[in-house]
């Protein structure tokens, strides 16, 4: 994900969100039927938050120079990842048929 690539998921696709705290890290996993979004950074929970709520318009990674100009307890992305969840291939039908 960068400024030349976006990626935009419907909600009603949304399945969950798991929040992970790894040191002062916290790793946030967004769910939806065809991808999965993880998130490294601090204060995930207000982004988890907005998941729910259905408020959220965009996630970006914040480039290190601009960390500190966030405030104290305000969503920080050090780290975004994009994945297509690969469904297995329908297994073919053996069962004997009269």
């Amino acid at each position: 994900m960068s400024s030349e690539q976006s990626l935009l998921l419907p909600f009603d696709q949304f399945a969950f969100a798991e929040l992970k705290s790894v040191g002062k890290e916290q790793r946030l996993r967004l769910i939806f039927a065809t991808h999965e979004i993880t998130l490294r950074g601090y204060s995930l929970r207000r982004i988890e938050t907005a998941m729910q709520r259905m408020e959220l318009s965009m996630l970006v990674r914040l480039p290190d120079k601009m960390r500190s100009l966030v405030a104290d307890g305000q969503p920080v992305i050090v780290g975004l990842s994009a994945f297509e969840i690969k469904l297995p291939a329908s297994e073919p039908d053996l069962s004997l048929k009269d």
